[in-house]
């Protein structure tokens, strides 16, 4: 295992040990020796405190914080007098409180090089009073301003590159579309077809979701990739963390969920979430490059990726489906590119339908 892989595991324990936390914390059952672990755990390092910040930003628990028993868990930053009629003389009184808060504790940051535990949740305190008062006034606000949408989409052979209002980026692959909803509150999309590459701009209060057939991916400030097939939705990501959940799961049941960090990829399909893989931002984003990166990929997987480019469309006759592929192809010419796939694979190719090339395994 090399450097950056040692690196990418301990970031992810550390942001799947601030799940558990958030979890716990809001639990009914929290008992003693758990919030000393939790005061102790927080106090450790500064890279648990930026992972407890992004799990909380990530999942909208900032909201939820306020929620947290904490007059029980630390009695010593219960908001003084002076500060409670500062928060409740509106947002203005809310909004200096908060700032005046933000300035000690960076100063206390300054003066010591880590955040004193206190001191950190009375800051969550003050920004929790000021984000009620702001989201009240901005509910208001949003019920007389309309959402912008656009839409946008490529032809068959075509990508385009697109730059959202919000300063995110977006590459749109071949034979796609994607529709654009933003709001003062949310930035909202929906890749109908086809595939796009995202680089979304960080703003932790207005968090970017992409909804693409049964996934939902939502993000704060990240890099992905959505390939959204026939069959399955598959995200790959390239920087940042992103959160994929089932759009819908049967009756009653709560729609499964996954964190994916740097160079990790899942599908999601009719059957629900699949297996977290590992992925490369060369294989992720290859056909921005205008190849196409197989790696043991299955040739069903395969022809998904190329049909895109194709003018008649490719499948796989039953007992080829699940051979693997491995190689670099080139778009350029993306028919000889299925005629060198079928000769990778020793494989026949039927063209009988001219609406289907069918791959099926050569009689002997």
């Amino acid at each position: 295992m090399n450097p950056q892989e040692v690196q990418d595991v301990h970031s992810e324990d550390r942001l799947d040990q601030a799940c558990t936390w958030i979890a716990r914390l809001r639990s009914d059952s929290i008992s003693q020796a758990d919030r000393r672990a939790f005061a102790a755990w927080m106090a450790a390092s500064e890279e648990n405190h930026k992972a407890f910040d992004e799990m909380a930003e990530l999942w909208g628990d900032l909201g939820a914080l306020s929620h947290l028993p904490l007059d029980e868990l630390y009695p010593e930053s219960v908001p003084s007098a002076q500060f409670r009629e500062q928060t409740g003389a509106g947002c203005s009184g809310a909004t200096d409180a908060f700032n005046t808060g933000k300035a000690q504790a960076g100063k206390a940051r300054e003066s010591t090089g880590s955040w004193h535990l206190p001191q950190w949740l009375m800051g969550g305190s003050a920004v929790a009073a000021c984000l009620a008062v702001a989201l009240w006034v901005g509910n208001q606000w949003l019920r007389q301003s309309p959402v912008q949408q656009q839409m946008y989409t490529t032809a068959v052979g075509e990508t385009r590159i697109l730059s959202l209002p919000d300063g995110s980026e977006v590459q749109l692959n071949t034979n796609s579309e994607l529709i654009v909803n933003f709001s003062r509150e949310e930035r909202r999309t929906q890749l109908v077809r086809g595939e796009a590459y995202f680089d979304v701009a960080r703003q932790t209060a207005r968090p970017f979701t992409v909804a693409a057939g049964r996934a939902n991916i939502r993000v704060l400030g990240t890099r992905f990739n959505v390939e959204r097939n026939p069959e399955n939705t598959r995200v790959s990501v390239t920087g940042g963390t992103v959160a994929v959940s089932e759009s819908r799961s049967a009756h009653g049941l709560q729609p499964d969920s996954v964190k994916l960090t740097r160079n990790q990829k899942v599908s999601v399909s009719q059957s629900g979430l699949g297996n977290v893989d590992r992925t490369s931002e060369d294989e992720a984003i290859d056909w921005i490059h205008g190849q196409l990166v197989f790696d043991e990929t299955p040739l069903t997987e395969a022809l998904e990726e190329l049909n895109r480019y194709l003018k008649v469309p490719a499948a796989a006759a039953p007992g080829a489906g699940e051979r693997r592929l491995s190689g670099t192809f080139e778009l350029t010419d993306p028919e000889s590119t299925l005629s060198a796939i079928a000769t990778a694979l020793d494989l026949d190719t039927d063209t009988s339908d001219p609406k289907l090339t069918l791959l099926s395994p050569k009689s002997n």
